[in-house]
């Protein structure tokens, strides 16, 4: 069933080296996906204006302009899902990648089940964080959401979330007053592939704090249940006396 639901989605894979994007077209290929080809940062960015892919699978070593360069060039005007293939090891770069704005990341060397794997989990986030509760939330006077605009106003400003973030938002909200364990949010927000990397949920709530709350240090919206998982407060019982957790 999963099968033909992603027939025909295009990919670009971008990577320097020719035998690495011929073992990555062969695989998807396989898989009912088409591929398109970039070998250097400058090509990348010009397919994805030309060809539209569904996904990027973007190598981080590349010798005119590196992954990242592309990537934070992609960001400014797409919010077209990327992942990043990073070298084995290179934590920091893994993170700098997340950071920057994609949607997942590959450790080199990869095998084929591992690469499909994760373009779908990918694919299905994306589509799933599409779909989404109706109307105008308003949590108080700070925050407001509109889910149907895909639009987070902060103090009056519209707040820029990535995808990801998101779509973690969306599922915290979705359960308001209830605490999400870390394996519901990875399942829900990353795909059950994402079992044991706890690190996203953590490296995204901050993110989401840094944007949402007065003070990140001291969450009032995104309240943490140490050992379980999160919670988002239950706006729609206001209580006079409402109590938080600490980060």
């Amino acid at each position: 069933m999963s099968h033909d639901q992603f027939r025909d989605r295009k990919i670009l894979v971008v990577d320097d080296e020719e035998r690495m994007v011929r073992f990555i077209r062969l695989n998807l290929e396989h898989d009912g996906f088409r591929v398109i080809e970039a070998f250097n940062g400058t090509q990348a960015i010009n397919k994805v204006r030309s060809n539209l892919p569904d996904l990027v699978l973007l190598d981080v070593m590349m010798p005119d302009i590196d992954g990242f360069e592309v990537l934070r060039i992609l960001r400014e005007t797409s919010s077209i899902p990327v992942i990043m293939l990073t070298a084995k090891g290179e934590e920091g770069d893994r993170v700098r990648g997340l950071e920057l704005g994609a949607d997942d990341y590959i450790t080199k060397p990869f095998s084929p089940r591992e690469l499909v794997s994760r373009v779908r989990a990918v694919l299905r986030r994306t589509e799933m964080g599409t779909a989404a509760t109706h109307g105008l939330i308003e949590v108080d006077d700070r925050l407001k959401i509109d889910f149907d605009r895909r639009e987070v106003w902060v103090d009056g400003k519209l707040v820029n979330l990535r995808p990801t973030e998101y779509r973690l938002l969306y599922h915290l909200i979705q359960n308001a007053g209830w605490v999400v364990t870390h394996d519901q949010i990875l399942a829900k927000v990353w795909g059950y592939e994402y079992r044991d990397e706890p690190h996203y949920v953590r490296l995204y709530i901050n993110y989401l704090r840094k944007k949402l709350e007065k003070d990140p240090t001291n969450p009032k919206y995104i309240l943490t249940e140490r050992g379980v998982g999160y919670r988002f407060v239950d706006f729609r019982r206001k209580k006079p006396d409402e109590e938080t957790s600490q980060d």
